[in-house]
């Protein structure tokens, strides 16, 4: 152990030197200009039909199907339920997921909806609370957090794709996909009346959500549930910081409030596990009063309580699953049916329409995309260019996620009043860390900076003002466990794509017809 002490402390030196020198850099990124060139590639199709079916018309499948169209591809959405959406998560963008928004020329469908501003977070524990605000000083007025009813935000997206004309907005369920020599032509579906049909296309997506029946032929899915969220909606009350997402760091897991409309506030219960206590029996409400209702704010026990009584508890398993994408000519798996994190952090929508900015980019160029295997070489870049961004969000999301459940382990409790009290310091302390979360500045070394900087904290919290042995054998443990916590996550991500894309060969890739060019 003294081997691994001795380790830990000079790997703390090194990342104690880089975090002050990262301080002189910025720690919010640029805004990425919208104003993209329109000029597009046409193509047709197979025989004339559309260019891209898209299976799932969610936040990620709606948005790329007006991305693709916007840019002359004609989009065939297949979609098996067309109603609103009635989920408790997917309810808070966060600021970089809304630049995303701007990018694709989507910030109107925040509107109309009675949306709500984010303007950041505020932390409790055991009674204290401190607030934290996004960095948003250099960026437009309008630049913010929203949260909203998730399914009216999808019928928005949904709306606003079929509102172009070569566009096509299908209710359907997608059977399988349709394989020709290893090639993907297209998918089996049935209609909304009953009717078996064959959609064919260049290019088939994949975005039919973290239910996916079709992963498995396209990647290697490795999902983990942790937990599972339990969600109320609470009415006409007021937060203890408007226009701010709560997270109390409750026992045994977090709590989470944030607003969802004007009179409505969502709140969502982490219970650890793959089970939750029945609803029917009443096993529920009865662990939601007696368990949760005493951490709760005290601004809010009252309509949490006329929450649970109302008897309108949903819940829903978290899951978390690395890409480990499978490259299959004429397919791709994008939004949660391809990658996913635990929703403490409400990233999954900026990971997802980051990722439409990516392959937006990368399809701009091509005049078409009937030439799948160069097609499906050329896009594997994607999975690279999407990995700094991508990975930053989702390792945060699993770390804070460990981080802040409780547990007995004594090393554990002084790692989480660590990561409290550090962001509690204000100043690059918070704003640092809560950039990341923003989705503001998703830059994998600043978090591994701010991850180890909360674990050498809390280990001179435990050593002054006098060191002790017992002490100095919690510290030890708080290094080692918080490096437990980090690198397995990182592991699953890639090391050599999160932290240095530029090293792999696919990121270099260029299109069919620029490689002609070059080659004439």
């Amino acid at each position: 152990m003294e081997g691994e002490f001795f380790v830990g402390a000079i790997v703390a030196g090194v990342l104690a030197f880089a975090f002050l020198w990262r301080l002189h850099s910025n720690e919010t990124a640029d805004v990425v200009d919208g104003g993209e060139d329109e000029g597009v590639g046409k193509s047709n199709g197979v025989d004339g039909g559309p260019d891209v079916v898209v299976v799932g018309a969610g936040v990620a499948g709606a948005a790329l199907a007006h991305t693709l169209g916007k840019d002359g591809r004609r989009v065939h959405v297949i979609e098996r339920d067309l109603t609103e959406p009635d989920r408790i998560v997917g309810e808070l963008l966060q600021p970089g997921g809304y630049l995303k928004l701007l990018e694709l020329g989507l910030e109107d469908c925040v509107e109309e909806i009675d949306s709500q501003r984010v303007y950041g977070y505020a932390l409790f524990k055991d009674g204290k609370g401190t607030k934290l605000s996004y960095p948003l000083e250099k960026f437009h007025e309008d630049v913010s957090g929203r949260s909203f009813h998730n399914g009216r935000f999808i019928q928005r997206m949904r709306q606003k794709a079929a509102s172009l004309p070569n566009v096509q907005l299908e209710q359907g369920t997608v059977i399988s996909l349709v394989e020709e020599n290893g090639v993907v032509k297209g998918v089996k579906y049935r209609t909304k009346a009953g009717e078996e049909l064959t959609a064919y296309a260049s290019l088939t997506i994949v975005c039919d959500g973290c239910f996916s029946n079709l992963r498995r032929s396209l990647c290697k899915p490795q999902i983990e549930v942790p937990s599972c969220f339990v969600g109320l909606v609470l009415e006409n009350c007021e937060l203890p910081y408007a226009n701010h997402g709560h997270v109390v760091l409750g026992d045994p897991s977090p709590i989470l409030f944030y607003p969802i409309s004007s009179t409505e506030v969502r709140c969502l219960v982490d219970v650890p596990g793959q089970k939750v206590p029945s609803v029917s029996n009443g096993e529920m409400a009865n662990y939601l009063k007696t368990v949760v209702a005493p951490q709760v704010p005290p601004q809010l026990y009252d309509a949490f309580i006329s929450a649970v009584d109302s008897g309108n508890i949903k819940s829903m398993p978290n899951r978390s699953m690395p890409a480990v994408p499978l490259p299959t000519p004429g397919a791709l798996l994008m939004g949660d049916a391809f990658n996913m994190r635990h929703p403490l952090t409400g990233g999954g929508m900026t990971v997802a329409l980051s990722d439409i900015v990516v392959l937006r980019d990368l399809l701009r160029p091509l005049s078409d995309l009937k030439d799948a295997s160069s097609l499906c070489r050329y896009l594997e870049s994607f999975y690279t260019l999407r990995k700094p961004v991508a990975a930053t969000i989702n390792t945060l999301a699993g770390a804070l996620y460990r981080v802040f459940c409780a547990s007995p382990d004594q090393a554990r409790k002084e790692m989480r009043q660590a990561c409290f009290d550090y962001l509690s310091l204000g100043g690059v302390f918070s704003t640092g860390p809560i950039a990341l979360l923003s989705g503001l500045n998703p830059r994998p070394l600043s978090l591994v900076l701010h991850f180890f900087a909360v674990a050498i904290y809390g280990v001179g919290r435990l050593l002054l003002p006098y060191p002790s042995p017992k002490r100095m054998w919690i510290g030890a443990r708080l290094i080692y466990g918080a490096s437990g916590i980090i690198l397995p996550i990182m592991k699953a991500e890639g090391f050599r794509k999160m932290f240095f894309p530029s090293t792999v060969p696919a990121y270099y890739r260029a299109p069919q017809v620029q490689q002609r060019r070059r080659a004439d």
